[in-house]
């Protein structure tokens, strides 16, 4: 719960949260002892903190402040010229899944780096943060078309929650009903067109079932959903989302591209 207090008619406000729930995005090193971590919060959104000393070997901040594990956090800060400094008070493990690792881990730096680059800071998302919580187990699983049906799904649901999700069974600009058997785009500008291009076309079926599913407020029906159009939708989502990103290309996904060809290099040749 965040607090302000005043200390005088020329004094800058004063915050204080506790008690807040959170996982660490990114961290920077700061100075020798320190780091700066770019947290995303369940009530207050993308924040940046300064953990004093957390790079200590003796620190109790050490052993906490690692990717993909729910933490709660309490922070203060005080406000400056062009934004906030948070000073991270305290953090605590909240419980949770196992630590990522392998190519799960790649997986979950990749949700990290579309909630740093299309989050703009101190703007609340609490849906999303649960969806991140309940995405990440799914990320470690055996299965890979569950693993990509998890991805769709969160990634159509930060574009919702952001507002740039156009409605899945009308056409946008004509606001006509979605054919199941006609043949449709996802375009930044354009919502949903009819195509006229092979690449990133999605069914009419595809895009009804996917907005039944969202309208549904399930996770699970969603992930369903994906997972019956799964190459088409993530060209269609990759081609989204860079749109909105203003980047061709996300530095995990290429990172995972360049460990997928190395190890295809290194497979024995077929007998």
């Amino acid at each position: 719960m965040a607090t302000s207090r005043g200390r005088g008619p020329g004094a800058r406000a004063a915050h204080r949260v506790q008690g807040e729930p959170a996982y660490v995005l990114h961290r920077y090193d700061w100075s020798e002892s320190s780091l700066i971590l770019d947290l995303f919060t369940r009530d207050h959104g993308r924040v940046a903190v300064v953990a004093k000393g957390a790079k200590r070997p003796y620190s109790q901040l050490r052993p906490v402040l690692l990717p993909f594990q729910r933490l709660v956090v309490g922070y203060s800060s005080r406000e400056e010229e062009g934004g906030e400094v948070h000073t991270l008070k305290s953090a605590e493990w909240a419980g949770g899944s196992a630590m990522l690792t392998g190519a799960p881990l790649l997986t979950g730096f990749y949700l990290n780096e579309l909630l740093m680059k299309l989050l703009a800071r101190a703007d609340p998302h609490p849906v999303l943060f649960d969806v991140y919580a309940r995405t990440l187990p799914y990320l470690s699983a055996a299965d890979d078309l569950r693993v990509q049906a998890a991805l769709r799904a969160f990634e159509l649901l930060l574009l919702r929650e952001l507002g740039v999700l156009p409605q899945l069974d009308l056409a946008t600009l004509t606001h006509t009903p979605v054919q199941p058997e006609a043949r449709y785009l996802l375009h930044g500008e354009a919502g949903v067109v009819e195509a006229d291009r092979p690449e990133g076309v999605l069914s009419g079926r595809t895009l009804l079932a996917l907005q039944r599913a969202l309208e549904a407020d399930g996770l699970e029906p969603l992930q369903a959903a994906c997972a019956t159009a799964l190459p088409e939708l993530r060209t269609a989502l990759r081609a989204l989302l860079h749109y909105h990103v203003g980047t061709p290309q996300l530095r995990t996904r290429q990172m995972m591209m360049d460990v997928q060809r190395l190890l295809d290099r290194n497979q024995p040749p077929a007998r």
